[in-house]
């Protein structure tokens, strides 16, 4: 053993608190913000099982248990952003861990600013979803980089090897860097050239010296690390400073609400019953009917008077199409990040990728529609799609392994559709005005005779 690997420090490191990573099975589990009460199971060997159930049956019969929580979560609606904002942290983490509803306003989608930031002071040491997704496409361009490199690396070796051959042999056999230059009429310098160029060369980090140890006059052992190395481990680790090495007094307050599209906030409101919005200027409750013609008005730029609102505004179309796909189990989120209007999830985002993207047309094929020429025109004008526009979504699904789904929204023509009035409390049967709409669905799919051979 020598003096200098005696000599080396056992320097504490202070590790930051982990906690368990969460089962997102569990966390997950509820598809909607509701609680159910299922009968217990009936075991065939046990009589004493079927007592239970008619016991459960006849108490849940007499006094049911509500499955809403006890009070409606709140809201209000931004008319800045034609979005409704959730800001209570408790509701925020209710209404996303039990059907995936809305998107963090400082996130990508799962609200989770408040963890970035304390793991940016130093308060937490697990990973958030969006560090996670950075380091895998730093790890993709890595990747990238050092198979570029080998291949040049191979080049290089294999122009090595041939001149190599060629100054042992003396003769004048074609090589393949002399097909390469009878074939294309370029040196193949060239080509490694043109490939290191396309290479970002990284500066490799300069090796460590070892440390200096002073030995004292009574036998004492001095260890001084070199200035080289204190600058390394000065830029690759921060500094230790107070406020990471300690939490701080004051709790971070959390600057991130929750914002749901119009169709999500009504379908929470109008479907389940189970959140209430509230006008941000008065703080006065809006009811479900002023909330209908309210979401129907802010659809169109610029905005609309009710009396002047039509069968096929978009917001009436989204709903319907989300109201059908949520009813059928699909946790349907916004797809404009694929340019399409919505995407359907199995479960959740959390636990695979979307499987289909939906596309939102009207489809008029009462004969209302066609009772006059402009009336005809206009229709027209509205549904009509050309070929170019439906290769080009289709060709950006397929690229992300997502099925194109068409959704077409039969409109009804105004005399089908019940009366309603601009009045809070004027009566207005909202599900006899969503039962005049038809949905009809019509899948895509991109063949690809390299995927699809046998």
């Amino acid at each position: 053993m020598t003096t200098t690997e005696a000599a080396e420090p056992s320097l504490p490191i202070k590790e930051l608190p982990r906690s368990p990573r969460p089962n997102l099975g569990k966390l997950h589990a509820k598809p909607f913000p509701l609680t159910t009460y299922p009968l217990p199971p009936l075991i065939p060997h046990n009589p004493f099982s079927i007592l239970h159930i008619a016991f459960t049956y006849i108490y849940q019969f007499i006094a049911p248990p509500s499955s809403h929580p006890k009070a409606p979560y709140q809201a209000y609606f931004s008319p800045e952003t034609r979005s409704v904002h959730v800001t209570d942290e408790s509701a925020i983490r209710a209404l996303w861990e039990s059907g995936f509803f809305g998107k963090g306003s400082l996130s990508r989608s799962e609200p989770s600013w408040l963890d970035r930031e304390k793991r940016r002071r130093g308060l937490l040491a697990n990973e958030t979803s969006e560090e996670v997704t950075r380091q895998r496409r730093e790890n993709r361009k890595k990747f990238k980089k050092d198979r570029a490199r080998k291949e040049r690396e191979a080049i290089e070796e294999k122009l090595k090897e041939e001149k190599r051959s060629k100054q042992s042999s003396g003769t004048a056999t074609p090589t393949a860097r002399a097909r390469y230059e009878g074939v294309n009429g370029g040196p193949v310098e060239s080509l490694a050239e043109s490939i290191e160029s396309l290479i970002v060369q990284e500066p490799a980090d300069p090796p460590t010296p070892p440390p200096i140890v002073i030995t004292q006059p009574n036998g004492a052992v001095e260890y001084h690390p070199s200035t080289a190395a204190l600058s390394q481990a000065h830029n690759g680790a921060p500094e230790p400073t107070q406020q990471n090495m300690e939490p701080e007094a004051a709790p971070i307050k959390n600057q991130e609400h929750l914002q749901l599209t119009p169709s999500e906030a009504f379908f929470l409101a109008y479907g389940l019953g189970i959140l209430e919005i509230r006008d941000p200027s008065t703080s006065r409750l809006i009811s479900t009917p002023s909330l209908f013609n309210l979401f129907r008005q802010h659809s169109y730029f610029p905005l609309r008077q009710v009396s002047t609102l039509e069968p096929d505004d978009p917001f009436l179309l989204h709903y319907i199409t989300y109201h059908h796909f949520r009813s059928l189990g699909w946790v349907v989120r916004p797809g404009i990040k694929f340019a399409v209007d919505w995407l359907l999830y199995l479960r959740g985002p959390v636990f695979s990728h979307a499987e289909f993207a939906v596309i939102v047309l009207p489809a008029y094929g009462h004969q209302y529609w066609r009772g006059s020429e402009a009336l005809r025109r206009e229709t027209e004008k509205r549904s009509r799609k050309t070929w170019w526009w439906l290769h080009c979504v289709n060709r950006v699904q397929s690229q992300v392994r997502k099925s194109l789904v068409l959704v077409y929204v039969e409109i009804p023509p105004p005399s089908a559709l019940p009366p309603y009035s601009s009045r809070d409390d004027a009566p207005m049967d909202i599900g006899l005005f969503l039962k005049a709409y038809e949905v009809r669905e019509l899948t895509l799919k991109r063949w690809i005779p390299n995927r699809e051979r046998d």
